[in-house]
């Protein structure tokens, strides 16, 4: 298993041209609404997932997980209102590269160059993508539901409820994710049960259906589920769009710690997020050895998107969420002062 290592697009979706290079750990993902920050976690987690999925193609991964108009690949262009070329590099660690191109005219078929095919596909990588609404409170009966008629659900809400159902593995937990198991179990108070295909969490009070659950709590659910059945383990790329969605700020820095514990047992991750609490709360509980990226996404003075990296808090430019809070903070004092 390989992790990802850079990016570079060309004409894909909001992206007129980016360049990224990734850390093994930690990939957070900030910018203002419509800056691309989803569709670059789409794209990542469709070029991983392929690799266990026998038979699926790219272009069936993305259509699937993008829903374009008609599954029309070519909507995915760049809007310019000519003729325009998408081009996809990803490289892996191991120097694994998938090179894709296709035009706004292709219709149903990826036009894929993948440079070392087989070895790209025969060096498999376990993939989680966590979506920013919550599923398992919905899925008795979807999965026969998505299998068997066209609904308009992308397919990272199947693919997050397939990953829940599945057993845990035989035999004793180590004592990594024991620990992180604790945590969890702690913040939800409780553990999760499955009678069925029906998710509940079950505590003092009894089993409690997820559909009882407030949806913030059902997240670290899925997440203690995903711990103990030992989806998320070492060499697992984590992608998870927003986090921080209906849940309560006092439960941000358990999830924080969650996800640097992750990345120390050798998970890497990416997420998006539009929260100041969970951000800082990245600055505050990070440690010397914890590989954290902040990548910024902008629209430049033409309307394409751009992108800053760095390694620190304090460098992430712009910084967007900052921003906004530091003048709710300034209006505040004004008002406080009579100004």
């Amino acid at each position: 298993m390989s992790k990802l290592k850079a990016l570079a697009l060309q004409n894909f979706t909001a992206f007129e041209k980016l360049t990224l290079d990734f850390s093994p750990g930690v990939n957070v993902l900030i910018g203002i609404n419509g800056t691309g920050k989803t569709h670059l976690l789409k794209l990542l987690y469709s070029s991983c997932s392929i690799t266990e999925e026998t038979g699926i193609t790219l272009s069936t991964k993305l259509i699937q997980n993008f829903r374009p108009f008609e599954d029309r690949i070519g909507r995915l262009i760049r809007r310019t209102g000519k003729s325009s070329t998408a081009k996809i590099v990803i490289v892996r660690e191991g120097e694994l590269k998938l090179t894709a191109s296709f035009t706004n005219h292709t219709k149903e078929h990826l036009k894929i160059n993948i440079v070392n095919r087989s070895a790209w596909l025969a060096s498999k990588v376990s993939t989680v993508y966590i979506p920013v609404k919550e599923m398992l409170a919905h899925a008795p009966g979807f999965r026969s539901l998505y299998s068997k008629r066209e609904v308009s659900f992308e397919g990272v809400y199947a693919d997050i409820v397939d990953l829940a159902y599945l057993p845990k593995f035989k035999g004793p937990i180590d004592k990594d994710r024991t620990r992180l198991l604790n945590a969890l179990q702690r913040a939800i108070e409780g553990k999760v049960v499955t009678k069925g295909e029906f998710f509940f969490l079950k505590n003092r009070q009894g089993d409690l259906e997820f559909s009882l659950l407030a949806e913030g709590m059902r997240k670290l659910a899925l997440i203690w589920l995903l711990i103990q059945n030992g989806t998320l383990l070492s060499g697992t790329i984590l992608f998870w769009d927003e986090p921080e969605a209906n849940l309560n700020p006092s439960l941000m820095g358990k999830v924080v710690e969650v996800i640097l514990e992750l990345q120390r047992l050798g998970v890497q991750v990416f997420l998006t997020t539009h929260n100041y609490v969970l951000l800082k709360e990245f600055d505050l509980r990070k440690k010397p050895d914890d590989s954290i990226r902040y990548v910024s996404l902008y629209r430049n003075d033409s309307g394409a998107v751009e992108a800053n990296s760095c390694d620190d808090y304090a460098g992430i430019d712009p910084n967007a969420i900052a921003g906004t809070f530091s003048d709710l903070y300034d209006r505040e004092l004004k008002r406080s002062l009579g100004v």
